[in-house]
């Protein structure tokens, strides 16, 4: 087993590494002068067992571009097979023809993914679970519940309450709500546009209570920042969220600045590398879990307890 990072996310690479107790992979990934994509890989993989560890997160087009370069730099240095270790699948919003004229690219990028040479796919809630049936290769998909679900068990709240802050995220949210003991509440919302959010409703009981949102990804928090307005209109007592993916971008950190949610909890599936004025931001890592993954992978031995 070898493992290699490429440039998007190499902390959590080499916690994943550490946790193995395995060396980091040595590769040159740099640029020509026009911006194109070189990799060189350093050391001898014929025959070995490969895992390239790359989320498709900001910016997403290179990321993606790095992956596919360098799975295929591995696959014509004769490894036996190549697992692409994918904790942030970007592009995983556009996941149907929901419109006229507009393409699939979750399926385009699985089919890229599959040109290039992989021969497996781990990767880590993805936002919608159908992608998994866009490949014709393995995919083993994991849930950050784990990590998250022992950070929200330590807080022990009083009159706790699982809110899933759309109709999207009320399958995970009622996993959390059924693994913790705790009461479910849904927030209706209503999108006005690619990043305009209007929260309607809440169906369930969170007066005076202590309410936790849980959701995939947030890149504006228009989502999360209305559905936290309506709970507090509702009677909640306080609104934290937990989130796997935290794509944020100047306006979503401007709104999480401004709104009435408590304390955010995030994973280190993609970089994280900032502080929100006002908002304490707690980080937990998924790297065990993720070397745990390859680990049995490599070994050839069930991972459905982690998927579970």
């Amino acid at each position: 087993m070898i493992i290699f990072s490429g440039t998007a996310n190499r902390p959590l690479t080499e916690k994943i590494c550490e946790y193995l107790n395995e060396p980091l992979g040595d590769v040159d990934i740099t640029k020509f002068p026009d911006g194109e994509v070189f990799v060189k890989v350093n050391v001898s993989i014929r025959g070995k067992d490969v895992f390239v560890v790359q989320p498709i997160c900001t910016p997403p087009n290179e990321a993606l571009m790095e992956l596919l370069i360098m799975i295929d730099a591995m696959k014509r240095a004769s490894a036996s097979r190549i697992t692409a270790v994918i904790p942030y699948y970007g592009y995983a919003r556009q996941d149907r023809k929901d419109q006229p004229r507009v393409p699939i690219t979750s399926k385009l990028v699985a089919n890229l993914l599959v040109a290039s040479g992989a021969d497996r796919i781990l990767t880590m809630d993805l936002h919608a679970h159908q992608i998994m049936g866009f490949f014709d290769i393995p995919v083993d998909h994991l849930y950050a519940s784990p990590v998250i679900l022992e950070y929200l068990k330590s807080k022990n709240p009083e009159s706790p309450v699982i809110v899933s802050p759309d109709t999207g995220a009320v399958k995970a949210a009622n996993a959390y709500s059924q693994t913790l003991g705790w009461n479910l509440a849904i927030v209706a919302k209503q999108r006005l546009g690619p990043d305009e959010v209007n929260a309607i409703t809440v169906v369930g009981d969170v007066k005076g209570k202590t309410a936790f949102m849980i959701d995939d990804m947030t890149s504006t928090a228009g989502t999360l920042s209305s559905a936290a307005d309506i709970l507090l209109e509702r009677g909640a007592k306080e609104v934290y969220a937990a989130v796997t993916h935290l794509l944020l971008n100047e306006k979503g950190v401007e709104r999480l600045q401004n709104s009435s949610i408590k304390e955010l909890v995030v994973t280190d599936t993609v970089p994280i590398n900032m502080d929100i004025e006002g908002l304490p931001i707690t980080r937990l890592s998924v790297s065990s879990l993720m070397g745990e993954a390859i680990l049995r992978i490599h070994e050839n031995r069930s991972v459905s307890s982690l998927i579970k």
